[in-house]
């Protein structure tokens, strides 16, 4: 083992793991047996990279739900249009 390696640390790793990987809150407190929320919570760690992940997830997110407004809008003539056919 490493100098200065501790098991109780892999309880952060398993943690911050199983959220990176889609498990919910209430998922890595049943995986870890914990009872409370704020319990969990202090075994998850964020960092740049998963802050990355998170901002380009909300961008698919978000140009996802513009593409199909658009397509809608596209499908759908307005009031104008038509207005302006008759």
């Amino acid at each position: 083992m490493p100098e200065g390696f501790r098991f109780y640390d892999l309880r952060h790793t398993g943690h911050t793991l199983s959220t990176r990987s889609g498990a919910t809150l209430k998922d890595t407190m049943v995986r870890a047996g914990q009872s409370s929320k704020k319990a969990a919570l202090i075994y998850q760690h964020s960092d740049e990279e998963r802050q990355e992940e998170v901002a380009a997830g909300l961008d698919v997110t978000v140009r996802t739900a513009r593409e199909e407004a658009a397509r809608k809008a596209a499908e759908k003539p307005s009031g104008t249009d038509l207005a302006r056919d008759e």
